[in-house]
């Protein structure tokens, strides 16, 4: 069971807090969708929030399309995979409405035993020809305030799936799309229904691919003496912010955090030349070296230097790689 802590003293409003921590519980699936939210009340009870304030952060979460209100049943985490945007045009389909998911739900299941693509061709032809010619473009997005988050998303991708990936600022979503008759877009859970609203009506699927639950990190944060300088470097704004939130939720005041994009040299070197302790995400990790390396000199004490293996769960990895044709 997830466990939510709230600075009560905090500068950080504590419906923020929540709000965070339950987004990311979101993303990194240790809240999977269809999932049943705890009710206000027993919320209330855990965090020591008035449940006003707690209804109020559902509220976001709702407004945001992550999760739904079920009348008389619960709040629950929505199943946005599955929506929208991933219907190919076939005058069979059309023929036949309700033929489409009875043919995704058993090219799934087949794929989750170990069935090739080419192995379920002859039955489910159609469906592999869409799904192949979308996999030839496969565009990553978020939003252009942070699209450190989808530069580290794509480089993954690419890395991990051996495939050319294409980074899209989600603003700039519909023209890629208009240019291009068939592809995949990618993106985290945190924007796939902004991503969905633009790709639905284009007939282009988009899959969501859930965030890595940095169980490691957390439980390394948790056992750090009082007063030790933490650096957090990441490409992602927005990992920042977040991380900055929830480190707090987790450690209150008693921890030194220091943060920087990896393209702010200024900051990095204060991160490289203050902290005890460094964590980074992977495309990070050569930009803290050499930053480490050029400052050695200036430093009395070498901080200890922990990259993280991914963003994307290995588990969302293996599944995208089903879903693209790759397995």
């Amino acid at each position: 069971m997830v466990k939510f802590q709230i600075q009560p003293d905090s500068e950080i409003p504590a419906s923020n807090q929540l709000f965070n921590q339950i987004r990311f519980a979101i993303a990194s699936r240790q809240f999977p969708p269809n999932h049943r939210l705890p009710s206000t009340r027993a919320l209330a009870m855990q965090t020591g929030l008035h449940r006003n304030t707690v209804n109020k952060v559902y509220r976001q979460l709702e407004e945001l399309g992550l999760v739904e209100s079920q009348a008389g049943s619960g709040i629950y985490v929505r199943d946005l995979g599955r929506e929208g945007g991933t219907r190919p045009h076939s005058p069979l389909l059309q023929k036949h409405p309700h033929a489409y998911d009875t043919i995704k739900d058993s090219l799934d299941q087949l794929l989750e035993q170990g069935c090739s693509l080419q192995d379920a061709r002859e039955l489910f032809l159609a469906e592999i020809d869409w799904r192949l010619r979308c996999s030839a473009r496969v565009l990553v997005t978020a939003p252009s305030q942070d699209i450190g988050v989808g530069q580290l998303m794509g480089q993954e991708v690419q890395k991990t799936l051996a495939i050319p990936v294409q980074v899209v600022p989600l603003e700039e979503l519909e023209s890629a799309l208009d240019q291009t008759a068939s592809s995949t877009v990618v993106t985290s859970r945190y924007f796939v229904a902004a991503a969905e609203e633009i790709a639905s009506p284009k007939s282009v699927r988009v899959i969501p691919v859930d965030v890595y639950d940095y169980a490691k990190e957390t439980e390394l944060v948790l056992s750090l003496p009082e007063n030790t300088r933490l650096g957090l470097v990441s490409l992602s704004s927005g990992i920042l912010r977040a991380a900055e939130v929830i480190l707090h939720s987790l450690r209150g005041d008693d921890l030194l955090p220091m943060f920087a994009q990896t393209e702010d040299a200024y900051k990095l070197n204060a991160v490289v030349r203050g902290a005890d302790l460094i964590i980074c995400d992977r495309a990070s990790y050569d930009e803290v070296k050499t930053a480490l390396a050029a400052n050695r000199s200036e430093m009395i004490r070498i901080p200890e230097i922990i990259g993280c293996e991914n963003y994307i769960s290995s588990e969302s990895m293996k599944s995208l790689k089903r879903e693209l044709g790759l397995a």
